[in-house]
């Protein structure tokens, strides 16, 4: 018989500094009141059993010395009414690793400004694979479980996109959503079938139905890529699947034969802007989009030449649904220029940790932990959001100041 795991019940605490740890160390039931009262300002619910009503009714449970920190007690507290035990960790000590919060903070942050692991290391004295390894540690939290933490809602409107990178010489995939400059979900498949990407997003979908079961997005961007819009149809019936525009426009250029590159240029242009009033009311809208749709088909065979003309009409045939899905939801993005920025960033860090990035490790940790520096990292300071980072501009609120911190307390495995 398989033993049974055991929960994660790890809660990180700012305690300020070491000092008023170890005064608050001295007096039990002000270091369970502490505890309780910062839970209670971040307006978290503990991960109590299934049969438990909830609350707060905590007692001590036990302790343990931390010998490679020098002697440093660690104290559990348990639930009085369902016994559930919870390991309280202070900010000052990372979760399994020797690394001190200040050096993982420098090294992450260089990390994540493009250093490789090994020049990251390098600086701050450590080994690469102690990075790699602190990377997948906060990875080990889905990207839903911690935004929404954030108290972001569950996205009405996705980007979803197949980016593929390279894991050595091998060529991956690794299926996204983003929404506005939020990353929600990345995974890996070796292969690009529907059912290889409808597991990929799987996770996502689970992650979001344990917070709103009913949940279902009312529009997805796509490429227009079949596997990717057939797998988001199987997990989200509901939902539009709309086509970007960016890709449809770059599609008519490769579409045209024997034609000079200024006139497939200016035809990508003219496809583009057909769609330039989908925001304007249907009713004051001069043409249709059907209508828009065949005078360009048929001023392309005309320029272009019939064999050009029908097979840029054949293309539209097979495509169009998407394109009024965008019209219909004006509030859905027409391009997945938010996503591609995304993906950018995550992608130079992998090309940078190929030795790391291997067949053996942990490539969803690894990812899901990129994915989380991306959200939380603060934007330089010259930037339009300078001192902000992307959970903050998409309108979530953080714990605290520091994002690291940050980090430490939304990835703990004792909120709910």
């Amino acid at each position: 018989m398989a033993k049974q795991k055991r929960e994660n019940r790890t809660i990180t605490i700012d305690f300020k500094d070491e000092a008023t740890y170890h005064h608050l160390c001295q007096d039990g039931q002000a270091f369970i009141e502490f505890v309780v009262a910062f839970i209670m300002s971040l307006g978290f619910q503990l991960k109590h059993k299934c049969s438990c009503p909830g609350g707060f009714a905590l007692t001590r449970h036990s302790h343990y010395i931390r010998v490679r920190l020098g002697g440093l007690v660690i104290w559990r507290l348990e639930c009085k009414e369902c016994g559930a035990v919870f390991t309280i960790l202070p900010h000052f000590v990372l979760r399994y690793s020797g690394i001190k919060p200040v050096t993982a903070k420098k090294a992450l942050l260089a990390t994540h400004g493009g250093l490789s692991l090994e020049w990251s290391a390098t600086l701050f004295n450590l080994y690469p694979m102690s990075i790699y390894r602190l990377v997948c540690a906060f990875g080990r939290t889905t990207l839903v479980t911690v935004l929404t933490r954030c108290q972001l809602p569950l996205p009405r409107y996705l980007l979803a996109d197949e980016k593929h990178s390279y894991c050595l010489t091998q060529k991956v995939y690794l299926p996204t959503i983003v929404q506005g400059r939020v990353i929600w979900h990345v995974g890996y498949t070796e292969a690009k079938s529907a059912d290889a990407f409808e597991a990929s997003y799987a996770p996502f979908q689970q992650a979001t139905q344990t917070v709103e079961p009913a949940y279902q997005p009312q529009g997805i961007l796509t490429d227009g890529f079949e596997s990717t819009r057939k797998s988001l149809h199987h997990l989200f019936p509901a939902s539009l699947l709309g086509n970007c525009l960016r890709h449809a426009t770059n599609r008519v250029s490769s579409k045209l034969k024997s034609v000079p590159q200024a006139v497939r240029d200016t035809f990508s242009q003219q496809f583009y802007d057909l769609f330039e009033d989908r925001t304007i009311p249907k009713a004051n809208q001069i043409r249709s989009l059907g209508q828009k749709l065949r005078r360009f088909v048929e001023k392309v065979g005309h320029i272009a030449g019939q064999a050009n003309g029908e097979r840029i009409r054949q293309w539209i045939a097979r495509k169009k649904a998407g394109w009024y899905v965008l019209c219909r939801n004006p509030e859905l993005p027409a391009t997945s220029t938010l996503l591609d920025q995304a993906h950018n960033a995550l992608d130079r860090k992998l090309f940078m940790m190929k030795g790391f990035h291997h067949p053996k490790g942990s490539q969803l940790q690894f990812l899901n932990g990129l994915a989380l520096l991306y959200n939380f990292v603060p934007y330089q300071r010259r930037a339009k959001n300078a001192d902000k980072c992307g959970v903050e501009v998409q309108g979530g609120k953080l714990p605290t100041n520091d994002w690291f911190l940050n980090l430490q307390i939304l990835t703990s495995g004792g909120f709910l």
